[in-house]
This record gives structure tokens, sequence and C-alpha cells, in this order.
């Protein structure tokens, strides 16, 4: 919460000076003139969608087997991208609408699994680690918290949007500080409550069910079991879709821009949606989804994203000092995003040098950023990123 919440400040406050659709990719062009980082870091962005969709899908499809049986994981997460695939296809009009559905019920979820769960609160020693683990290790609770972060993006994506709300400079800092906020309540609250009800080691156990279902079905058994398994299916159904539409409409954006083919700019003739954009997203989380497990992919996502959100708390820095810069409405002390880049980058060295976490993650994280260098240099793109006002 500590590091989103930094950032978060520091995005909300480069939203009241540069409300613009261009985001992270705007933002470093406008403070370091470097067309290459920019475009680097507006990709990683987009990769980072990726990543989180490739995670939801292999979710979706854990929760889906037990219910559904025989077919093989790979099947049910291919089937669960392309019935996302399709809907993306149709149009923006289903996608919000299936968005504000899947939200709904999502939050009622997590409301009622708090709710019914706060008899249970305060009966288990909430430091209880693994015998494995050696105990509360500094190192063990920096590992977590790159995971754990994973929970609390996509803030970052209302920088894009900024063109499409009325007074931006005052709504949306207003909007990311609360965003930030709010999540951080519930999910901090669902965490003591799945915690307070069933032993870690079951929750981990995705053969026993969905952790909500497990949690119901102790704390509510009169409810049935199957209502908060279809309920984490909406959830994962929900931060894929918006994952997919976000990274299609930027594919899309920067083919426009001439930063990327011109194909993957193309719009269909009747829906008027990014086609090319999406079908070759939806291939390349269909690879994503075959390269590591749900925790390896959420931690990719976290990598890229901290290094983004380095990059940005940076980047306020650089233009705070420089004087020919007009301030916006919420501006934030110079410390906050110093503050930033220090948990920033306390959270990729501690992921980095952590033995127990594996390095599929990094590897993966490693390898986006490495083909994204790559594609620049083949494209060589002579567009520069626009950064008038």
């Amino acid at each position: 919460m500590i590091a989103a919440l930094l950032t978060g400040l520091s995005y909300a406050s480069l939203a009241s000076r540069y409300p613009r659709a261009a985001g992270a990719a705007f933002v470093t062009q406008r403070a370091f003139g470097w067309r290459f980082l920019s475009y680097v870091v507006g990709l990683a962005v987009a990769c980072s969608g990726l990543t989180s969709m490739a995670a939801g899908s292999r979710v979706f499809a854990a929760t889906l087997q037990p219910i559904v049986g025989s077919p093989p994981l790979w099947c049910i997460f291919l089937a669960f991208i392309g019935a996302l695939t399709l809907v993306n296809l149709r149009g923006i009009r289903e996608c919000v609408w299936m968005n504000m559905i899947c939200t709904t019920i999502e939050l009622g979820g997590l409301l009622f699994v708090i709710a019914v769960s706060l008899p249970y609160f305060g009966q288990v020693d909430y430091l209880e680690t693994p015998p494995a683990a050696g105990g509360l290790t500094l190192p063990l609770v920096m590992s977590g918290a790159v995971l754990t972060f994973y929970a609390f993006v996509g803030f970052e994506d209302l920088l894009n949007l900024a063109e499409e709300v009325k007074n931006p400079q005052r709504t949306m800092p207003w909007g990311i500080v609360l965003a930030v906020a709010c999540v951080t309540v519930v999910y901090v609250l669902v965490s003591i409550a799945v915690i307070s009800v069933v032993s870690y080691a079951d929750l981990a156990n995705s053969q026993k069910g969905a952790p909500l279902a497990q949690i119901t079905k102790v704390a509510a058994p009169w409810l049935p079991h199957q209502i908060y398994t279809g309920i984490t299916l909406f959830a994962v159904a929900n931060t894929a879709l918006m994952n997919f539409i976000m990274g299609s409409r930027l594919v899309y954006g920067m083919a426009r821009q001439g930063l990327l083919p011109a194909t993957l700019g193309a719009v269909h003739v009747t829906r008027r949606t990014p086609h090319i954009a999406i079908l070759a997203l939806a291939a390349i989380v269909s690879i994503l989804a075959f390269s590591g497990d749900i925790s390896e992919l959420a931690s990719a996502t976290s990598l890229l994203l901290l290094l983004v959100f380095g990059l940005m708390n940076t980047a306020l820095i650089v233009l705070k000092l420089r004087k020919s810069e007009a301030k916006g409405r919420f501006e934030i002390p110079l410390v906050v995003p110093f503050l930033g880049c220090f948990v920033c980058a306390a959270l990729i060295v501690s992921r980095l040098g952590s033995a127990a976490a594996g390095t599929r993650a990094p590897l993966i994280a490693a390898l986006l950023l490495g083909m994204i260098a790559a594609l620049y240099f083949v494209m060589r793109p002579k567009d520069p990123v626009a950064v008038a006002d």
C-alpha cells in the first residue's frame, strides 16, 4: 500500500499537470526527451497488462477445473482467453457492460466475506510462517510485498483516460488517491478475514477449491459454495478484460503514431474495434500463460510496473525542478517522489535477491523488455512522442 500510494500521489500530481492519454510514455518524453525510453515505457505498461492477463487466465482455469473436471488446465485458460477476445472484438460498449456487472458482483462478494468473517477475527497468529520459511524475515516480507503489489496495480491506467474526464486537473488526483485508499481497506480486511477462518496451508491448496469458497464454507455454511466460486471467476474475468482493453488500445494508438507496425492500427469495418491488435495480444497472452505459474506471472507484472513507477517518480522530480514547467492543481512535496523511487527500488532489489522466490519471474520481465528494445531498433520510429501542451 505504501509503495502504491507514494507512486499514486506522483501519478495524481502528473495527471493534474498533464492530462494526456499518452500516459507514462508522454510523461517520460516530457521529462527526459528520449524517444527510446518513452517507447520502452509505453510498451512495458502494455506488457504488464499482458502478464497480468496471463496470470488471471491461469487463476480462472485453476478455479474452474475442479468444477468441470476432465479438461486439462491449458484447455481452460485458452478457452478463457478466446472468450475475452470475442468480447473485446465485439465492441467497447459490451466490454463496459461486462466490467460494470463483474465489478458489482466482485465487490459485493468481498464485502460479504468480510462481514461473515468478523466473528473469527483475532483467533489466529497472523505472524505465523511456514516452517520451511525460517521465520518472519525481512527478505520474506519484501518478497511477499512484490507479489502482493500485484493487487494494487491499475491506478496507473487512469492516466490514460485523462482526456475523457471532466476537469481532469481536479478529478484525476482525487480518483487515483481514493482508488488506492479503497483498495487498501478492502484488501487488508479480506486478507485478515480469510486467514482468520481458514489456515494458509489450505488456502494455498487449489485442490480444496477457490479461497473465497473455502471461507464461506466455514463462515457461512448455509451458502452454496458454488456461489463464491462463481464470484471468483467474475472477479478474475473483470481484471483480465480491463487489462486486455487497455493493452489493445495502447498498441493500436502506438501503431497509429508509427511506433508499431501499421497493421496493428487497423480497425474492423463494422465493429470499429482494433481487431488486429486484439488478436495479436491474444496470441501473446496465450504464450505467456504457458510460461509460468500464477505467482511467477504476477511477480513479473509487479516487476515491470515497479520499473515504470520508479521512472514516473523520477520524471516528476525532474519536472518539479524544471523552472519552466507549469505547476498543476495537485502539487506534492518533493520528498514524495523521492520516497516513491526508493520504495520501488527496494522492492525490485528484494525480489531479484530472493533465492526462494525463484528466477523465472525476473527472466520473463527481462525477456519482455529485451523484445521491446529489439522491436524499437527494428522499427526505428521517426515520429517522436507528442509532448505539446
